[in-house]
């Protein structure tokens, strides 16, 4: 009978004998050193350690470690090789892998879990300063200590999204605890008055919201700048001591010397955190070059560069290696942002930016179903990031889970999203005038939340009101009139707007199935603002399927790098990988066993990894 405690490994690290398994990282550790392991191989161990000692069939082995992914028995007698290989060196677990001829595996070994990380936040210090204005000081001082907190492998720590949503909040400490999921708060205050500055910190209990431990310094802006380190190290070592778990050696951070870079650094940072309001944008982008002049460990301005120069600085940098992935979709690098995105994901599988990257990733890839934990445990470490909920209304909805892409979409509007991705969830369960009215909603975040595509005057309110109704319409009503009037509007914007490969074009084509529209904007030039529709293609409902199933994607999809991808990471879940010798048209009506809706194959498949002719992507 599979053990209960076992049935949910997921990502939660795991004890096989003195051996410690670590998924989110692809590690196994124990006294005789580490080593990483492939994803599918890890896979393989986290699924046969749900029933130690039992007999595992090959073929339920391949349906749970490929899912839809026609895995073979030769991809499951490597992935088993190399697990074997790993567990005897360094560990010496040579008889872990017992293979029973022609039937399967099963793990002979002892599973235990093994105990859970210490949840806490860190929520916005206070400015306690008279002119009210270095909040931007104190948001530095909490970066600092959570850079420093993430290192403590024993700790958990919600991400700042989240608990910056708490600021000025007037709930309760216990309430707070409990709507991030953390068993401790950090808080604190900063005084700031002339060149003298007090900063006091304390851990604060969850469940009763008493402190239990506190930490002053006192002194002056220089020495706090030229201390700001030991600090942070200082009061780690605290809270480790409090909370009774280890200490690592820690990597201070890479910071610069110059204080007056560092505060305008802070200030223009600060801002451009903010909803953008009338001039805040500009201002930052003032004081962030201002920066940029005095300090030249900012004197990049692209991203890309900027992420290098992180990773030069400190090579065990995830966040920005999944960062600089962005770049990589934008060169049609799919393979080169996955490569950088999995290697991200073990230098810091706690960071749930890290995580919610290579989780949307996946996404752009319609690997849903491998995406999905990885969503999950990005809003179990960052719960209330509207973000982190949009992905999951995403994957649900691709995955036909219709109540729980809506409740997800609900969420993510209640956070403050637009609701445009609530609607599409709405449409699909069949409730196509409420999806209209979510739909048209978003006409209140404009010029707040969200802003004109760029180059175009803002619309009065009379013409907002009209053009998003139309799109509202167009998008959900499921009326073919509507959806061939926005259609033909989105053309004319193709046309017309500075931007031809806006979001605002890219999006609702995928929702109304217009496969050309998505082929020749996404098919030119990925943005880091319209990727995020690579993710809506890979709904199995109509009018979506009309993209992924149209004679021309596959040529799309090698034009964008998909398709390199897929043959390196795994193919999607509404795609088999194909045969050779069989045009897709071939397998389906000739008395096969029809597949699952799922299963879905496109006109044109292997043409285009051929090289036959297909559309001439720019």
């Amino acid at each position: 009978m599979e053990d209960p405690s076992l049935a949910n490994l997921g990502l939660a690290p795991f004890l096989i004998g003195d051996v410690t398994v670590t998924p989110s990282a692809l590690r196994l550790s124990g006294p005789k050193g580490t080593c990483q392991v492939e994803p599918k191989v890890m896979t393989l161990l986290v699924v046969m350690a749900r029933r130690p000692g039992e007999l595992w069939l090959r073929s339920d082995l391949i349906d749970n470690v490929w899912p839809g992914d026609l895995g073979s028995d030769q991809s499951l007698s490597r992935a088993a090789s190399h697990l074997r290989k790993a567990l005897i060196a360094p560990h010496g677990m040579s008889d872990a892998i017992a293979t029973v001829p022609k039937l399967g595996y099963r793990l002979d070994a002892k599973i235990a879990t093994q105990p859970g990380q210490t949840r806490v936040a860190v929520l916005p210090f206070r400015s306690l300063s008279k002119d009210g204005d270095q909040e931007y000081f104190a948001d530095g001082l909490v970066d600092e200590l959570i850079a420093r907190l993430v290192q403590v492998p024993e700790l958990m720590v919600a991400g700042r999204t989240s608990s910056f949503q708490f600021r000025n909040s007037e709930l309760i400490l216990p309430d707070i605890a409990a709507r991030l999921r953390v068993d401790h708060l950090i808080e604190g205050s900063v005084q700031h008055q002339d060149e003298h500055v007090r900063i006091d910190i304390c851990l604060i209990d969850g469940k009763t919201g008493f402190e239990t431990w506190s930490y002053r310094f006192a002194g002056k802006v220089g020495d706090m700048f030229v201390s700001r380190d030991e600090v942070a190290a200082a009061v780690t070592a605290g809270l480790s001591e409090t909370l009774n778990v280890a200490q690592p050696a820690l990597k201070p951070r890479p910071m610069t010397d110059n204080r007056l870079a560092y505060g305008l650094y802070l200030q223009g940072r600060a801002l451009t955190n903010r909803a953008f309001g009338e001039g805040l944008l500009a201002k930052a982008i003032d004081l962030l070059e201002q920066a940029l002049a005095l300090d030249r460990l900012g004197e990049t301005e692209i991203m890309a560069q900027c992420a290098r120069r992180a990773i030069a600085l400190d090579p065990s940098q995830g966040h920005a290696r999944s960062m600089l992935a962005l770049q990589r979709w934008t060169q049609n690098d799919a393979v080169g942002a996955l490569d950088l995105a999995y290697e991200a994901y073990r230098l810091e599988p706690e960071n749930p930016d890290v995580i919610i990257r290579l989780g949307s990733f996946l996404l752009y890839c319609g690997r849903t179903q491998e995406a999905l934990p990885l969503i999950e445990a990005a809003i179990d470490r960052d719960p209330v990031h509207g973000r982190n909920y949009a992905m999951l209304c995403v994957a649900h909805l691709n995955l036909g889970h219709a109540e729980e892409s809506i409740a997800a979409g609900q969420r993510m509007v209640d956070l403050g999203f637009p609701s445009m991705l609530l609607a599409a969830a709405t449409a699909t369960a069949g409730e196509r005038e409420l999806a209209v009215q979510q739909y048209w909603q978003t006409r209140l975040l404009m010029n707040t939340v969200i802003f004109p595509p760029v180059g175009s005057a803002p619309l009065d309110a009379d013409g907002l009101d009209a053009y998003w109704l139309m799109a509202a319409k167009g998008v959900c009503s499921g009326q073919e009139e509507d959806r061939n009037v926005y259609c033909q509007l989105l053309e004319m914007l193709h046309v017309t707007l500075h931007d031809p490969f806006d979001p605002s074009i890219v999006m609702p084509a995928v929702w109304m199935g217009n496969a050309p529209m998505v082929f020749k904007t996404l098919g030119k030039q990925i943005t880091p603002a319209n990727m995020i529709s690579l993710m809506l293609i890979w709904a199995d409902v109509d009018p979506i399927r009309s993209v992924w199933q149209h004679p021309d994607f596959m040529h799309f999809a090698t034009h964008i790098g998909l398709v390199a991808a897929w043959d390196k990471y795994g193919w999607p879940d509404l795609l088999p990988r194909p045969k050779e010798g069989r045009e897709p048209s071939e397998t389906r009506g000739q008395g096969d066993r029809a597949e699952p809706a799922r299963r879905r194959e496109p006109q044109v498949a292997l043409g285009a990894i051929r090289g036959e002719p297909g559309p001439q992507w720019p």
